[in-house]
């Protein structure tokens, strides 16, 4: 219980303009920045996803930034993923490579934000298509599931491989799955990092478990392609279990993914890799670290420790 309770005031944090403004004003060191977010340019993206890459591991990048007001702020996030992909080419690890899109970054949100931001990400989807690269929509809080469903089909009619994001703490997640079955597209399974009504969500922590035992189940017997998004290695064991039944096999030609946060549980990476299994890390990056960095503190006990311990010895 003490636990639900602060990850839910984490949360709450996050969207908070005045927690931000307490917590910027921390003396944070980089150690603990750099924990889960790399670094703020492209170019300190790219040389994590290298090094990610030359382990093993394949890696998806978000450049960090939602809730674009304007739409000067969603076209210099549509031009900073296209610079990405050109960079990620350049140096080599473009394809294979996946870049993630908050939609409300690229002017969902905005008069006649469906076109907008529909446009924005296709041209992103252009420029990773001829470089290898895959698409996939990050999903927001529970009122822009519809929005962000419907682009995600949208694009598929030309770009087969942009992939979803369904959160299994909302109560509609067991109807999407099935909607989807049929489609092939990329899902990526995650518990939810947002904090959601009751009247849209599980609240206990057990209830999001049990879903998302579920949805592990019902992914893998779709002909959707699943990326099971965990650091719970039982999560990860029933996935691998159920991907054996149906068929899925492992290494390059395995038709799923395991994927982790950056930074949070590289040991349990490690034993995925080593298992032979497709194993891809979210690499996030920017100077619009706070909201991001926040949700990671609020998913793990563990997680909020590190902090404390660095700001005790900054």
């Amino acid at each position: 219980m003490l636990d639900e309770a602060l990850s839910q005031t984490l949360n709450r944090a996050s969207r908070s303009v005045r927690a931000r403004r307490a917590v910027e004003s921390f003396p944070l060191t980089r150690k603990v920045v750099d924990r889960f977010v790399p670094g703020e340019t492209t170019a300190d993206a790219v040389a994590a996803a290298r090094r990610l890459v030359d382990t093993g591991r394949e890696v998806t990048i978000d450049v960090l930034g939602e809730d674009v007001l304007d739409l000067d702020g969603a076209r210099g996030m549509r031009d900073a993923y296209l610079s990405l992909v050109a960079a990620l080419a350049e140096a080599g690890c473009a394809a294979g490579s996946d870049v993630s899109l908050k939609l409300s970054a690229m002017g969902q949100a905005l008069p006649g934000g469906t076109t907008i931001a529909t446009d924005h990400a296709a041209e992103i989807a252009e420029a990773a298509q001829a470089h290898g690269c895959t698409v996939t929509l990050d999903m927001e809080d529970h009122t822009l599931v519809d929005s962000t469903l419907e682009i995600g089909a949208a694009l598929r009619a030309s770009y087969p491989f942009v992939g979803n994001v369904l959160q299994t703490n909302l109560r509609r997640t067991p109807g999407d799955i099935a909607d989807l079955d049929g489609t092939g597209a990329r899902i990526r399974l995650v518990k939810g990092a947002y904090r959601e009504p009751e009247s849209v969500a599980l609240q206990r922590k057990a209830e999001v478990d049990h879903a998302y035992e579920r949805a592990i189940d019902a992914l893998m017997a779709s002909d959707c392609y699943p990326m099971i998004a965990t650091h719970d290695p039982t999560m990860l064991d029933r996935a691998v279990e159920r991907a054996r039944e149906a068929g899925r096999d492992t290494g390059e030609t395995a038709r799923w993914e395991a994927q982790m946060l950056f930074g949070v549980r590289p040991e349990l990476e490690q034993r995925m890799v080593d298992a032979g299994h497709r194993m891809r890390v979210y690499l996030p990056f920017g100077t619009d670290w706070y909201g991001y960095f926040m949700r990671r503190l609020a998913e793990r006990p563990a997680n909020v420790a590190f902090f404390l311990r660095a700001l005790a010895h900054r």
